[in-house]
């Protein structure tokens, strides 16, 4: 089904509402829109991101999946950027010293849906993945 891409709007939990406005704003880039004294939404890269204050919950228990070799965490969610974008993203995160859950790589090297893709937690412990395709036809490649 081919559809025109319209902005998704997300709402995510965290337990520290300021470092983790901090985080988007200054760490990522993310514009700030409106706010309430518990949530802030942000420009995500052209969609709609909500972080929403919810208290620390007592199970932190992770879970990843194998994917390409690495342990992928779910739930995750990000962006697919443009494939220069991605790569200076990348050396800006790591200029600030970003705890990569894995680092900034090419996965499916030569195979149907090649892509640079990396993960990191924002510090409420959300998993964040970013990605680029050199070909974007290519990102529902089977």
């Amino acid at each position: 089904m081919k559809t025109t891409l319209s902005p998704f709007h997300l709402a995510i939990p965290v337990h520290n509402l300021g470092t983790c406005r901090a985080f988007y704003r200054d760490i990522l880039g993310c514009e700030e829109g409106r706010s309430d004294t518990h949530w802030v939404d942000f420009n995500f890269f052209g969609h709609q991101l909500v972080i929403h204050y919810k208290p620390k919950a007592n199970d932190s228990s992770l879970h990843t999946n194998p994917v390409d070799g690495h342990d992928v965490p779910v739930p995750h969610f990000g962006v697919v950027l443009d494939w220069d974008v991605f790569h200076v993203f990348a050396e800006n995160l790591k200029s600030k010293n970003i705890d990569f859950v894995i680092e900034p790589y090419v996965r499916f090297k030569g195979k149907p849906g090649e892509q640079a893709t990396m993960f990191f937690h924002d510090p409420a412990g959300n998993a964040l993945e970013f990605k680029a395709f050199k070909d974007l036809s290519m990102i529902f490649a089977t």
